[in-house]
């Protein structure tokens, strides 16, 4: 979560798909439900349990009116829809996987995911999806939900970084664009301490917060794990990442908090007014728009911030049917209309958010921001380009917050001068390497 955190009180979380699909109409014929007779010669009722994250009362509509056409289309499937707490939902599904009472269709995002792809609880969708349907989704984001070469999640929508930026604070620091690379930015996070007195940007090292950190040491060219998992960051690369951060703390160009704080305090400074620079997708400017107006009218887009070879991050929503589901055919149709084409752009275009399929991105929609456009419409644009040559960051594990953990814990140490940057690689790479023996 993506990354992928409290968007608009997580108002992005949400479905918004309600046209036929094509995919479940044509392409999944041999994907479809064996309906079993009842004693009675009726056909017998099956039901899917669809799990999402906080999405009501926002989108109750939404959902009301993609069910009713996926049971009119489907008869003998009743969908179930149960909304869980974004702060409840991975308690809740762990318990509910221990004890194979799964719901049949379940939003999460890879990171989480894999964690219990890794414990074989969701069903493998290679043998399931035929390719031609799997080809229809984009094929460096059907990767994202797949470990050890098994596919176990259906992308649904996406997200790219986008650099947010307060234009006035630019221009007190006498800086005439958003930075492109690394260096840049530390480059203005000088200026902008110097002319204004204020942080360029909040970033967090809270261990089991955003990932962004950990995606940043592969932008500046890092390896974070080899083949066969083990550390692979205590290098030059990996050292100079480090180097990076520690620097910047410690010529005091990043707020104390980052050691204590999530993303959300990023927002929260940059909605005041407090820092120049907000990292995150576009989807945020509506809510900037509503919390900080005054921060909103200053307020414009460029491409994500990079390091020399060029990579950039996607975070990716998908969607997983548990292995212990009672109706896995009834609940991958289901899954399969949620994200299909049609469905995936209406969502797109109502969340501010972008599609996974290849058929909805090429949708003039994000190719072509208007004369008069916004500049909600133009970080669309952005975002959309970005997202051609985008890509999940961090190594797909099951155990990947292990690692996170062990990099920034050993970074806040060596922030704080308690180890040398030598030390605390070191150390981050022979804590990690010892989950794995």
């Amino acid at each position: 979560m993506v990354r992928f955190k409290k968007f608009k009180k997580l108002i992005i979380w949400a479905l918004l798909g309600v046209l036929t699909s094509w995919i479940v109409s044509c392409g999944t014929s041999n994907v479809g439900t064996t309906t079993k007779q009842a004693s009675s010669g009726v056909a017998a009722v099956q039901n899917v349990e669809f799990w999402t994250m906080q999405l009501q009362p926002q989108f109750t509509d939404y959902f009301k009116s993609l069910i009713t056409s996926f049971e009119s289309q489907n008869s003998g499937i009743k969908v179930s829809w149960v909304d869980v707490p974004w702060t409840a939902m991975e308690n809740k599904i762990l318990t509910a996987v221990s004890a194979k009472t799964p719901p049949d269709v379940v939003n999460l995002n890879p990171d989480f995911a894999s964690q219990l792809a890794g414990r074989n609880a969701w069903l493998d969708l290679d043998a399931k999806v035929p390719k031609e349907v799997r080809s229809s989704y984009l094929p460096n984001i059907w990767q994202a939900s797949t470990l050890n070469g098994k596919s176990f999640g259906i992308p649904w929508y996406l997200t790219t970084r986008l650099t947010i930026y307060n234009t006035d604070l630019l221009k007190q620091a006498g800086i005439s664009k958003a930075p492109v690379t690394y260096t840049e930015l530390a480059q203005a996070a000088q200026k902008i301490k110097d002319k204004t007195g204020k942080y360029a940007f909040f970033v967090t090292f809270v261990p089991q917060d955003s990932g962004e950190v950990l995606e940043s040491f592969v932008q500046m060219g890092a390896t974070l794990v080899d083949a066969e998992g083990k550390a692979a960051f205590n290098s030059p690369e990996g050292k100079a990442a480090f180097q990076y951060w520690v620097d910047l703390y410690k010529q005091k160009l990043l707020p104390k908090e980052i050691l204590t704080q999530g993303h959300r305090r990023a927002i929260d400074l940059y909605q005041a007014g407090e820092t120049a620079f907000l990292f995150s997708g576009g989807e945020f400017l509506e809510n900037i728009g509503k919390n900080a107006p005054a921060i909103a009218k200053v307020s414009a887009t460029a491409p994500q911030v990079i390091g020399d070879n060029g990579k950039k991050n996607v975070a990716v929503m998908n969607v997983v049917i548990p292995r212990d589901s009672k109706q896995p055919d009834a609940a991958l149709k289901f899954a399969l209309f949620l994200t299909n084409d049609e469905n995936q752009l209406t969502f797109a275009k109502a969340a501010n958010v972008l599609p996974s399929t290849v058929k909805s991105l090429a949708d003039s929609y994000f190719k072509d921001a208007p004369a008069n456009a916004s500049t909600l419409d133009k970080a669309r644009v952005i975002s959309a380009e970005e997202l051609r040559q985008a890509e999940i960051l961090t190594p797909r594990l099951k155990d990947i917050k292990r690692l996170q953990k062990a990099i920034y814990e050993n970074l806040q140490a060596a922030m704080l001068g308690e180890k040398s940057v030598d030390q605390a690689v070191e150390d981050a790479a022979q804590e990690w390497n010892s989950t794995r023996s």
